[in-house]
């Protein structure tokens, strides 16, 4: 399935597909910052979008596409989020998607846009029209990493990730890059992510998979509890792979739905771990609820929670503030037949500290990757989030993000 060696390969490992990121100069670093990502052939289209009701303008442009049930190319640039930018910025928006298609010889309504950066600038759109063209005659089956390392802003690293499964005799492939690593606590997926694959699916059956996807990955996910105005999460399937064409919900359908899952929860669990001045990944697994949204609520609010963070940087076994976290969620709950686990060791029980080996709890506390078990024991349902830590360098970077 995962592997580093098929990460690298991203969006143009499904057939049809190519991929280019350039350096406009629309970063203050100079690194890549427009990328194109194409397919030979048209493609089945959905996405689901930021509910941040201050949405960004490309986010309005894409929507119209992924409406449309069909496109062919992505264009997205870094460096500058074109959000809260009025008339303007939805003129630019639309103009970045004329200019990718002209460039790419396809409809205007074939083309998603998407941008992430700093709100309320405008596009310096010479810069941003030059890095299209740049971008579409570097095309390359090969491109995938620097279309990834185009669209990443904060992020230490280009999320990616690859995946296939047998649909129907034939081998269909996903591929997937994303970024994300601060302003996030999503509802949809507060991130960009862009997912490619040579299944032939129908269109709306894509996007019912896609929407219940992200309820199990992407929006799955906090680093600081802030929901993005740009984000979107958007799948291309161009067909290419030649399996019967997925048009009910039969065990292709389910098949490919669980490709789709373990493309997304591995991206998940990557942006968590790279979150904005992270030293700790951090995964929280709630089980015994009533229902999976009162499991995920119990996990987002001890994944939301400040002291609960700044704890496990200081790695400070103060198990007294996820309990708390998991008291005022909203979620019904009994103190006394609740329990907390740190890496397995238990901390909280019976409505009071449970007795455990310091230097076992001490090993857990100091790794990277920590597990937070809390058992409700009222139902049968569950859920896992994935989060990072609070660090001096989150502050810091957020601190001088404008300047």
């Amino acid at each position: 399935m995962f592997s580093e060696e098929s990460a690298k390969l991203g969006v143009t490992y499904p057939k049809g597909f190519q991929a280019a990121g350039v350096k406009a100069g629309i970063k203050k670093s100079g690194n890549l910052d427009v990328a194109v990502i194409y397919s030979d052939r048209e493609a089945a289209v959905a996405g689901t979008f930021t509910k941040n009701a201050v949405a960004a303008a490309p986010v309005h442009v894409s929507k119209a596409v992924v409406a449309t049930h069909t496109a062919r190319a992505i264009v997205a640039n870094a460096g500058c989020a074109n959000a809260c930018t009025g008339a303007q910025g939805e003129a630019d928006a639309a103009a970045m998607q004329k200019i990718a298609a002209d460039a790419l010889g396809c409809g205007v309504q074939d083309v998603i846009v998407a941008s992430t950066g700093i709100i309320g600038q405008l596009l310096p759109m010479d810069k941003v029209e030059k890095g299209i063209h740049a971008a579409v005659k570097e095309l390359s089956p090969h491109g995938s990493a620097d279309a990834g390392n185009a669209i990443i802003t904060t992020d230490t690293y280009s999320k990616a990730g690859t995946t296939s499964v047998v649909l129907g005799g034939k081998e269909v492939r996903l591929g997937i890059i994303a970024k994300g690593s601060g302003m996030i606590c999503p509802d949809m997926a507060t991130v960009l992510c862009f997912i490619t694959t040579d299944a032939d699916i129908d269109a709306i059956l894509l996007q019912e998979a896609l929407s219940e996807v992200m309820e199990y990955s992407l929006n799955m996910i906090s680093i600081d509890g802030d929901m993005s105005t740009n984000d979107m999460a958007i799948v291309l399937a161009n067909g290419a792979a030649g399996n019967p064409k997925i048009t009910e919900k039969n065990a292709d359908y389910e098949a490919f739905k669980g490709a789709l899952l373990a493309l997304c929860q591995g991206i998940s669990e990557k942006i968590a771990a790279d979150g904005e001045g992270a030293t700790k990944f951090i995964t929280i697994h709630v089980k015994g609820a009533n229902n999976f949204a009162d499991a995920k609520t119990v996990g987002m609010s001890v994944a939301n929670s400040p002291l609960v963070k700044t704890a496990f940087f200081g790695e400070d076994p103060n198990w007294g503030r996820v309990i708390c976290a998991v008291g005022y969620a909203g979620v019904p709950m009994d103190p006394n037949r609740t329990t907390v686990k740190f890496g397995g060791i238990p901390v909280y029980a019976e409505g009071v500290g449970a007795a455990y080996d310091a230097d076992a709890l001490r090993a857990v506390m100091t790794a990277h990757d920590i597990v937070i078990d809390i058992d409700l024991d009222d139902g049968a349902a569950e859920a896992t989030v994935w989060t990072c830590d609070f660090s001096y360098e989150y502050v810091k970077i957020n601190g001088e993000y404008h300047t």
